[in-house]
């Protein structure tokens, strides 16, 4: 005869909602570390065609070099903090 304990089923049933949550998790943090893949591509092409072509005539793009510099200048005005800012989005962006 087949016997049926419901506490072990209510684990399997805790253990399967379990990973579909971490498949969910692990599928969002994917999407969003592509999409920060996609966003530094972006700044880099900005960057280059506005070196090469000028940001006179890069309307699209608006003045990504002059955004990029005045973010420097800020942290590095900043002192220990800039650093330690550095340090953080270096930090976030080396992570995989």
């Amino acid at each position: 005869m087949l016997t049926f304990d419901l506490k072990y089923f209510k684990v399997d049933r805790l253990n399967k909602q379990g990973e579909f949550y971490m498949s969910l998790i692990n599928s969002i943090k994917g999407t969003i570390g592509a999409l920060t893949e996609l966003a530094i591509m972006l700044l880099a092409l900005a960057i280059a065609a506005q070196l090469l072509v000028g940001s006179g005539n890069m309307s699209f793009f608006g003045s990504v070099v002059t955004n990029v510099i005045s973010l420097v200048n800020q942290l590095g005005n900043a002192g220990l903090a800039g650093l330690i800012s550095v340090g953080i989005i270096m930090w976030l962006f080396g992570k995989k």
